[in-house]
């Protein structure tokens, strides 16, 4: 293992959902399992303690509510603002999904996610990147062209600029929007940059969020 390897928390009330992470986890080189909590207040002090590079993070921690991790995102983030999570769950909900990535989250991934995409994911978000799967890229993808009735107009975003943010939000690095739109990484950039200056967006977690809340076309 790596000394610089990406250091883990996993948060579940299941036990046996933990171990099956741990396991799947530790068999990628670069990466550390560092700790597991089964409750939003060992989640708190472990993340104080260990100071983890990513957190994965069930919605639902108790039978009392159904989202109290949605309570410990917020906390997690306000402890620790370096601190990336990614909400693990098994609810497909654009409501979820947005108050996730409002109270700080870097991803919102499904657990029937496979091992691969799971990984990429945690790599993506490690790196200061948006990490969704499939299902959840295509809920923001949604909630990016729709506005709400009565909303206020929102900063509208060019073709172009729209398309790479939705190829951002499903967790795409500019190398590789760069690929699939047939342009320049600095084209991308470009793009990037002029979109997060229209939404009022300082990265490209926020980006995804704020185009999501405004319904930005």
């Amino acid at each position: 293992m790596s000394d610089s390897a990406v250091r883990i928390l996993v948060v579940d009330d299941h036990t046996i959902v933990r171990q099956g992470l741990r396991s799947i986890l530790d068999l990628e080189p670069d990466f550390s399992v560092v700790g597991e909590a089964a409750d939003a207040a060992e989640a708190v002090g472990l993340a104080a303690t260990l100071r983890p590079d990513v957190v994965l993070l069930d919605l639902k921690l108790s039978d009392r509510e159904p989202a109290e991790g949605l309570d410990v995102c917020t906390r997690l983030v306000e402890q620790d603002s370096g601190v990336r999570v990614v909400v693990l769950t098994t609810f497909l909900d654009q409501k979820l999904l947005l108050g996730a990535l409002q109270r700080g989250a870097s991803g919102y991934v499904l657990k029937d996610v496979d091992a691969v995409e799971l990984a990429r994911i945690v790599r993506a978000v490690y790196h200061g990147q948006s990490g969704f799967d499939g299902r959840s890229a295509q809920l923001v993808v949604r909630s990016l062209t729709g506005q709400p009735a009565g909303q206020a107009a929102a900063p509208r975003l060019s073709d172009r600029e729209l398309e790479v943010v939705r190829l951002v939000a499903g967790g795409a690095t500019n190398p590789q929007v760069a690929r699939r739109l047939y342009v320049s990484e600095s084209t991308v950039k470009y793009h990037l940059r002029i979109a997060m200056r229209k939404l009022g967006a300082k990265d490209r977690t926020e980006l995804v969020f704020r185009a999501s809340k405004l319904g930005a076309l």
